[in-house]
């Protein structure tokens, strides 16, 4: 894969807290640091999708006849 080099600006505030992650034995360096941040952000929008898609799906679904009771009962019967 290649890679592509990056020049940001951060405020001291957000370097000194850059290095004590890295200080902290977690990541190797800067770079790494900032890689892991990027893929965390790409699992949360990826989460955020399916999440959306998920509310989207039920909504078109329409209004159930069921009790939230017997909703529940039955989820938990299928996840337990």
């Amino acid at each position: 894969m290649s890679m592509q080099r990056k020049t940001i600006t951060i405020t001291n505030q957000m370097e000194d807290w850059v290095k004590t992650q890295v200080n902290s034995g977690q990541y190797g360096n800067d770079s790494e640091y900032f890689r892991d941040l990027v893929r965390q952000d790409q699992a949360r929008k990826k989460s955020e999708m399916t999440l959306k898609a998920m509310l989207d799906d039920a909504e078109e679904s329409g209004l159930s006849d069921q009790t939230p009771e017997a909703i529940w009962e039955r989820m938990e019967a299928k996840y337990s």
